[in-house]
């Protein structure tokens, strides 16, 4: 009887410490951190909104870092078994880049200029070597030394002059693409007292080697609004304002043409465009417009000999033509069409040469270059062999030269940088990008065009890329990537970082849809404004063909994409859930209403040709029927990675900060939601050579986890 007591009591005991146990461990499991709801009304044509995580836009608010700092532990804990994973993909990744990497040397005004890369080191050192390749190098920049003592640091906007003796360049070490110019005396490396704050790092200089102009941004819009001109050693203060664009949806930029006799000052909105040039060596003379803007009237220029070169859609060009005006009669009725408007054939940009006009083109979703003699006679594109390649013009600021540089890579074939004598029409490759490691073989991969059938009967190609031996058999993982937005086209593109992926088993796809420009100019008229759905409906098309086609299966069909990509992500995750496994959603833009609806917010105004004016109800009610953060509702999502920076300037962090938020009340199952804040970089993510790749292991292991494969 004693010994049945002492044995309860060890049972009781027992007991109480497992139930304490037990309390004790499931206290201690991570759980995601849950936004305080603070209600906040919201009211524009009749309709009221509520949003609960208004509170979270304002990044000086401590209870706001907390919260990100919080999701930031949940995520890492939560991934905590992918660490070692993660450490590994970066090395192998980075195991497959060239790190004494340099670009291919171009010559300009007598010197060769080369951007180079040394082993164990995050950013690029700027040099040059006058006359020959075999002349001494001189550094002009060396990032690793310049970045020291900064979380971010992003050297841009080198400039010349044409003297070869000053530099201007530009510097952001905060992530919000807000720029100081200074300038650099390049033969004795002395850093001039000239700094000018508040900046784009767009800058062009005058052929009288002391006079510059530069653009600047409003403070709080980051609109770039402003061309000021600057002298080499007076003080800022000084500097004289030449023009200031008024109209909020227009941006502003200046330039020095190639032919280096105009500069000109460009005012231009999603569907507009203004330009004022003067003489090069005239810097103090007034800015003459070229051609007055016309609302929906788009066109670039290019000086040559004495004419000027026109790229418009003047006349209904939907897929722009090309045109020609004498320098000193510049409106448009003096224009006279040079290449006309075909409607099969988009004219994306033309580059100039003495005796030889080269146009890039596209054509049924593929990229041509069009050589054309001035002569007249002989004119042939470059011949290109297959569906998934992208062919483009690079680095040409030699005017006098028969050598024309482009570049050529596609989904299975690394980059190459190519100069090509379009008399002889032989050509050099300069430089082929280097995969190290010994195990990559272009031959191990196939890549492929297909075409879903979207809702509307419309054919909506896909490039496709994947390891020999896959079986149709829909168990294959899938990540279908896409953009979509402001007639961008995502062309066809190599990447040794995703043979990680492919490796592994996996399909990669980017799925060409409305919105870009892929397939000429009215591929993206038909994906924006009123017809935005379309993109987002396309995607969805996409990946029903390939879970019909059996290249894969909602269980293992991933989606990416990122900024516009990201309100993509958003707006399919809330329309068609069920078709995907996982989502991963870089800086996307998902607030949309209150984004569009709030006019000091940077690039808002802009945005008006792109999304609409939701000041204008019919704008209004579409974008409110797709905006993803206000289109939350209870179902079941898919597992979702999103990432943000606190620093972003074009989507800013809350964006996704309270997309999250509301995904964590809202949604019904239990999936994966995790939100990444980088809490010293912006829409770019960490600077570094190789600080991305880091980013990159944390998109890839997360695949890959849910896939179950862990090495």
């Amino acid at each position: 009887m004693k010994k049945r007591l002492i044995l309860n009591c060890l049972c009781l005991i027992f007991a109480a410490s497992y139930s304490q146990n037990k309390t004790k461990s499931m206290s201690d499991q991570n759980q995601p951190p849950v936004a305080t709801i603070k209600p906040k009304t919201l009211e524009k044509h009749g309709d009221v909104r509520t949003d609960n995580y208004f509170w979270l836009n304002d990044r000086e608010n401590p209870e706001v870092i907390d919260y990100l700092n919080k999701e930031n532990d949940y995520y890492n804990k939560a991934t905590a078994h992918t660490k070692d994973f993660q450490t590994a993909l970066f090395a192998e990744m980075k195991g497959r880049i060239k790190e004494d990497d340099e670009s291919v040397p171009y010559l300009y005004n007598g010197y060769y200029y080369i951007t180079r890369f040394e082993k164990g080191q995050d950013y690029p050192i700027y040099s040059r070597k006058k006359g020959s390749l075999s002349a001494p190098e001189e550094i002009m920049f060396n990032g690793n030394e310049m970045a020291k003592g900064h979380k971010f640091f992003q050297l841009s906007g080198i400039s010349i002059s044409n003297d070869n003796q000053f530099a201007v360049f530009a510097l952001d070490v905060v992530g919000r693409r807000i720029y100081t110019l200074q300038i650099k005396n390049l033969m004795t490396g002395e850093i001039l007292t000239d700094k000018m704050e508040n900046c784009t790092g767009n800058v062009a200089w005058a052929n009288d080697n002391k006079t510059i102009f530069y653009t600047r941004q409003d403070e709080k819009t980051l609109r770039s609004d402003k061309v000021f001109k600057h002298k080499l050693g007076d003080e800022t203060a000084k500097d004289v304002l030449v023009y200031f664009e008024k109209d909020d949806t227009f941006n502003v930029s200046v330039a020095k043409g190639k032919s280096k006799k105009y500069i000109s000052i460009s005012s231009s909105s999603t569907l507009t465009d203004e330009y004022r040039t003067i003489l090069a060596d005239e810097p103090d003379s007034e800015f003459k417009v070229f051609q007055e803007r016309v609302r929906g009237l788009e066109y670039s220029i290019s000086h040559y000999g004495d004419s000027f070169y026109i790229v418009t859609n003047k006349d209904k060009a939907t897929n722009f033509k090309l045109m020609k005006t004498p320098e000193n009669t510049t409106s448009k009725e003096n224009w006279k069409d040079l290449i006309p408007h075909r409607d099969d054939v988009l004219i994306e940009g033309i580059d100039i040469f003495k005796d030889y006009l080269v146009v890039s083109e596209r054509s049924n979703g593929l990229n041509k270059i069009r050589i054309m003699p001035w002569s007249g006679k002989g004119e042939y594109y470059l011949p290109f062999d297959i569906e998934t390649y992208t062919a483009y013009t690079t680095t040409n600021v030699d005017f006098d030269t028969d050598v024309l540089r482009y570049g050529y890579q596609s989904m299975a074939t690394p980059s190459s940088v190519i100069d090509f004598n379009m008399k002889t029409k032989t050509k050099e490759i300069k430089k082929e990008q280097q995969v190290l490691g010994g195990k990559f073989d272009k031959n191990n991969y196939i890549e492929e065009r297909i075409w879903a059938t979207a809702t509307d009967g419309t054919k909506v190609p896909m490039s496709i890329v994947y390891r020999k031996g896959l079986k149709k058999d829909g168990k294959n993982p899938v990540l279908q990537y896409a953009y979509g937005s402001y007639g961008i086209s995502m062309d066809p593109y190599f990447s040794s970082t995703r043979l990680s992926l492919l490796d592994r088993g996996f399909v990669y796809a980017i799925a060409h849809i409305r919105g870009g420009e892929d397939l000429g100019r009215q591929w993206y008229e038909d994906g924006k404004l009123l017809k935005k759905k379309n993109t987002f409906t396309d995607f969805i098309d996409c990946s029903k063909y390939l879970i019909a086609e059996k290249w894969t299966s909602p269980e293992h069909l991933y989606a990416e994409g990122g900024s516009a990509g990201g309100l993509l992500m958003g707006a399919v995750a809330n329309m068609a859930p069920q078709l995907y496994n996982g989502m991963i959603a870089q800086v996307p833009f998902v607030d949309v209403m209150t984004t569009m609806l709030d006019d000091s917010i940077p690039l808002t105004t802009g945005e008006y040709d792109e999304w609409g004016n939701p000041n204008d109800k019919k704008y209004y009610d579409y974008m409110r029927s797709y905006s993803p953060y206000d289109n939350v509702v209870a179902q079941a999502y898919p597992n979702m990675y999103v990432s943000t920076g606190l620093h972003d300037s074009q989507v800013q962090y809350w964006e996704p900060a309270k997309w999250v938020a509301k995904l964590r009340v809202t949604k019904t199952n239990n999936k994966q939601l995790f939100l990444d804040t980088n809490m010293d970089a912006g829409h770019g993510g960490a600077s570094g050579r190789f600080e991305a790749l880091k980013e990159l292991a944390k998109e890839f292991t997360f695949l890959l986890d849910l896939e179950k494969i862990q090495k």
